[in-house]
């Protein structure tokens, strides 16, 4: 499964990039840079809640795998305009937008593909890739992914979350690694455009935790009608 994005700015110049995904696991396959860059080492604003060692692992995950984009894009600006297509399994989807637009999208998909035992539950998302989405749009797609991996956990004999406690508990985890990986950014010498994408990611992880604690969810349960019991008639 692999997922090609293309930029064209208005001054002609064309980036393009191509995510190869193992088609079982949904692990990004491309090869990590050698030698790797100096900001991509594991201690260089290691994320706090990382379980990650140097020992076994010299280099973070995520920073590994995000070095091509950082690299292409160190000089662009959030604002500047670009026509961007995604190209995904029997599908393409483009827009006018920002660059930080399309470079959230992009990113999103490399750090939980990348292997950081954080970012990993939120891979089966990739299956269904929706560049350009909105939060709503987003949040629908999560706690759908999070509620199908309760069915799984259930089948295996454990305790399903049907309550989605702990998926509030994994966008906090996300949101902890989205700030600090923007921390590690900013050791590099790079425009706003990659950063400002981490900000993108963060304002979403920031509100699925909001929606879901303040059961913003209710205002959706009108379209399962079909699915729920009728009420009941008293006399």
């Amino acid at each position: 499964m692999n997922i090609r994005y293309r930029f064209v700015l208005d001054t002609g110049e064309e980036k393009r990039f191509e995510l190869k995904l193992d088609g079982t696991t949904l692990a990004i396959q491309n090869p990590a840079p050698e030698p790797p860059p100096a900001w991509t080492r594991l201690g260089n604003e290691q994320c706090p809640n990382c379980p990650l060692a140097e020992a076994s692992s010299p280099h973070c995950p995520v920073a590994l795998k995000l070095v091509d984009v950082i690299e292409q894009f160190k000089a662009g600006i959030s604002f500047q305009e670009a026509e961007i297509s995604i190209s995904t399994r029997g599908r393409e989807y483009r827009k006018r937008a920002p660059l930080q637009t399309g470079i959230s999208s992009l990113i999103g998909v490399v750090m939980v593909t990348s292997g950081c035992p954080i970012l990993d539950k939120l891979r089966p998302m990739v299956c269904t890739h929706l560049p350009f989405a909105d939060a709503s749009e987003t949040m629908y797609r999560a706690i759908s992914m999070y509620l199908m991996a309760q069915y799984f956990v259930k089948k295996r004999g454990a305790a399903p979350d049907w309550e989605l406690r702990d998926l509030v508990k994994i966008y906090d985890e996300v949101s902890t690694v989205n700030r600090q990986f923007a921390r590690r950014l900013r050791t590099v010498e790079i425009e706003d455009a990659s950063l400002n994408a981490l900000v993108s990611l963060d304002c979403f992880a920031a509100f699925a935790v909001g929606a879901i604690v303040d059961d913003a969810l209710d205002h959706l349960e009108n379209l399962f009608h079909a699915y729920l019991p009728a009420p009941v008639r008293r006399n």
